[in-house]
């Protein structure tokens, strides 16, 4: 092609970019070679003078070196980038501690609720039992003076794997199981996950967490209960905290009480949360029944006991000031940032 040896520019320009020793001299060889004045955009402007015949041959050809030599710079720019992280990694001291702020991170608003719970009553002579989510008709119903006709054991409440087996409607049922290793007195508390075939609202959901508390030995009344349940929510909430005990009903305990606690979010006023009432229910408690004991292997006429099941859930919302119970388990990150650092 006359007035370009292009065989003559390929071979200096991929040398000139072979000898660049750094990024700052490889840029200074494509500005050379590919800037707006280096050398071969010249050429290119000067295709405008060669005659139409020349014009398409040589106009391929200049393009064709052109994206040779982007092609070359664009692999030499990947070496000297290598080889200049390489440098930095060989000189760094990795001893050093690290300049980027660090996050702290933060327990789940459930199982720090659990942990502080958990501690009150080791503090008040607890101590800490578990058992199997998956767990058996007979100590989640029947040991607990369930009758085979009560509602809880319809499929419309309870979540059934097989005729025998369930996934625990309660922590309940590690009473029993706790009873039959340990002879009285003892004293524990039993934290753990349970399922209920609730519909999921602002308050309820189908699986949540309980505690279980249980109290046995001689003579205990439920002037003890109430003793017990007052001291564990003044050290949570603080001294002074609204509750009131009603009389209710379960198969396993009597009498029973279900304990309240003022709605936080109205004070008392009514709302969507509470139930329009002012109160939200934190706990089932009571005096342990007879026959429980009797499946458990103790001697109602020697001992007498007392148990109580919070709803972590409820509390954790009381706690935190938190009006749905699906955000405990959405994982929304806005949310859950909120607890960095909490315990």
């Amino acid at each position: 092609m006359p007035g370009i040896d292009l065989d003559g520019l390929r071979r200096e320009g991929l040398a000139h970019i072979e000898q660049a020793g750094n990024l700052e001299e490889l840029a200074r060889a494509r500005a050379e070679l590919l800037g707006r004045k280096g050398r071969l955009t010249t050429e290119l402007r000067g295709l405008k003078d060669v005659s139409a015949e020349e014009r398409p041959a040589l106009g391929a050809g200049l393009n064709t070196l052109r994206e040779e030599l982007e092609a070359a710079f664009e692999a030499r720019k990947d070496q000297l980038t290598a080889a200049a992280d390489a440098a930095v990694i060989a000189g760094a001291d990795l001893t050093l501690p690290a300049v980027a702020p660090v996050r702290p991170g933060g327990l789940h608003p459930l199982p720090s609720i659990i942990e502080e719970i958990c501690d009150i009553f080791r503090g008040l002579g607890f101590s800490r039992a578990d058992g199997p989510d998956v767990e058996l008709d007979y100590y989640n119903f029947t040991a607990l003076n369930f009758p085979d006709d009560h509602p809880a054991r319809d499929i419309q409440d309870t979540f059934y794997i097989d005729g025998k087996r369930l996934l625990r409607t309660q922590t309940s049922p590690v009473q029993v199981r706790v009873m039959e290793r340990h002879a009285p007195p003892l004293a524990v508390v039993i934290p753990g996950r349970v399922y209920r075939n609730e519909a999921v609202d602002a308050s309820h959901a189908a699986e949540f967490f309980q505690i279980e508390g249980l109290y046995v030995d001689k003579d205990v009344s439920l002037v003890d209960l109430r003793a017990t349940v007052r001291e564990f929510i003044d050290r949570l909430y603080g001294a002074g905290t609204e509750i009131r005990f009603r009389p209710h009903f379960f198969p396993f305990t009597e009498p029973s009480v279900e304990v309240d606690m003022g709605c936080f979010v109205c004070k008392g006023e009514g709302c969507n949360v509470c139930g329009r009432t002012g109160w939200i229910e934190i706990m089932g408690a009571g005096m342990v029944h007879p026959n429980v004991f009797k499946a458990a292997g103790y001697d109602p006429d020697a001992y007498t006991g007392f148990a109580f099941g919070l709803g972590i859930d409820r509390i954790a919302m009381l706690r935190y000031g938190i009006d749905d119970i699906r955000l405990l388990y959405e994982n929304d990150l806005r949310f859950l940032q909120q607890f960095r650092g909490v315990r």
